[in-house]
């Protein structure tokens, strides 16, 4: 009885497993290599709130960045580095919502609003970056994903 039991038991938890994906069945539609399907809006993500002088329209906001092109296959989701200023020495500055804009719609957005010390991934749909035409290492119709420092504001 015991043993007719387990059998049966065992024989509903490896249903249950099939059914819901845990076993048996093709393991690519759950993994990352199945691909993460990009955002279609601009998603900012603070990782570390800043506490100093805020990036507001009209001020110099001086940043430390990494822009990498999104890769949904990757778990973090960061495929090719593009550009980089950490380790440099150097920082990047422009002024904020400057008309013209001095960088793409969604580096200015995802900077706007941060205080200096502050962290942030900011993920930017093609339409708020560099949209069918790519630019330079960058190809048409490709997401970015930054991560960037606010270092100073001026």
């Amino acid at each position: 009885m015991k043993s007719t039991f387990q059998m049966i038991a065992a024989a509903v938890c490896a249903v249950a497993l099939v059914a819901c994906g845990g076993g048996g069945g093709d393991s690519s539609t759950s993994s990352p290599a199945a691909g993460v399907q990009p955002p279609t809006a601009l998603k900012i993500e603070d990782q570390v709130i800043g506490t100093g002088a805020e990036a507001a329209t009209g001020k110099t906001a001086s940043v430390r960045y990494t822009g990498y092109l999104f890769d949904g296959s990757r778990s973090d989701l960061r495929g090719t580095k593009f550009d980089s200023n950490v380790g440099t020495g150097s920082l990047f500055s422009f002024v904020v919502n400057a008309n013209p804009l001095q960088v793409i719609s969604g580096f200015n957005s995802g900077v706007l609003g941060m205080k200096v010390g502050g962290k942030r991934v900011v993920t930017i749909p093609p339409s708020l970056g560099y949209g069918a035409s790519g630019f330079s290492s960058i190809p048409g119709n490709a997401t970015l994903i930054f991560e960037i420092e606010l270092v100073a504001v001026n």
